[in-house]
């Protein structure tokens, strides 16, 4: 049975945060964009099958977890913290999707000493000039907006919905069948409002103020080749930021059927990290 608990910060913000219990590892799960913060069936089995104790929340504006206008992923990283110290947690790794990648490698980056290993899955990498950010995205609009600032990002969430064509073949056959979860808790979370989702490209394209450099835990990046939402560059450049780092490049994937990979992905964690 997942525990759900609203965790408080920061003295009047609460971050609802679920909790599988166990002895085993803690894995903090930083989901996509948008979100409930909720876990996912795939993902809880996954874990429960190599003895990982399984945390996750919902980012400020999503769920019922209090909005922070403004945030950026170092407050994600914070958060993180917040909600392990409040589960008596002190050493966790970090897996991330999409939206949550920001948050997990800033966290990596800034709590050296507590995080264990970190994955991602399909992340971005941090706004930069040093290669074209925007290339090959299918609907890029967003998150030009959301460079724009956040009264700019919102006001595209007004008057343009989802593009299905960000989606391949492949993405929508895993949404079909074994990540069907995460397309229904996406509808959830946009079913709430847009807050969520605005708040989290604005993060993701202002500053980071985490240094990737710093990471000195194990680090796997999985990236599909044929991502139409974050381009397989974003992947190729983090892993040339992150020394060390390990890059599965994934043939014929697209941004949500990249997490088949997750099994193996854990396994590689379980490696790494007895």
């Amino acid at each position: 049975m997942t525990d759900v608990v609203d965790v408080r910060v920061d003295g009047d913000r609460t971050l609802r945060a679920y909790d599988s219990g166990g002895s085993g590892p803690v894995l903090v799960w930083h989901p996509g964009s948008p979100h409930t913060g909720a876990p996912l069936a795939p993902l809880m089995a996954a874990a429960a099958d190599r003895g990982l104790r399984l945390v996750t929340y919902a980012r400020p504006s999503y769920g019922t977890s209090t909005p922070q206008v403004g945030r950026d992923a170092a407050d994600g990283a914070n958060d993180t913290v917040r909600i392990v110290d409040a589960f008596g947690v002190d050493r966790f790794a970090l897996i991330a999707y999409s939206g949550g990648g920001p948050s997990a490698l800033a966290g990596a980056a800034l709590f050296p000493d507590r995080a264990t290993a970190v994955i991602t899955f399909a992340s971005m990498a941090p706004y930069t000039d040093a290669f074209d950010w925007f290339a090959g995205m299918r609907s890029d609009g967003a998150l030009r907006a959301a460079v724009a600032g956040r009264d700019a990002r919102r006001r595209y969430a007004d008057t343009h919905g989802f593009d299905p064509e960000t989606f391949t073949q492949a993405d929508w056959a895993a949404l079909s069948d074994r990540w069907g979860a995460l397309g229904q808790d996406a509808q959830a979370a946009e079913g709430a409002g847009p807050d969520g989702l605005v708040d989290d490209d604005v993060a993701s394209t202002s500053p980071w103020r985490a240094d990737l450099a710093a990471i000195t835990a194990p680090v796997l990046l999985v990236h599909g080749t044929d991502d139409r939402i974050i381009p397989y560059a974003h992947a190729e450049w983090l892993h040339r930021a992150i020394a060390g780092s390990e890059f599965w490049s994934r043939p014929g994937d697209g941004h949500v059927s990249v997490l088949n990979a997750v099994p193996a992905a854990l396994d590689w964690l379980l490696d790494r990290t007895r």
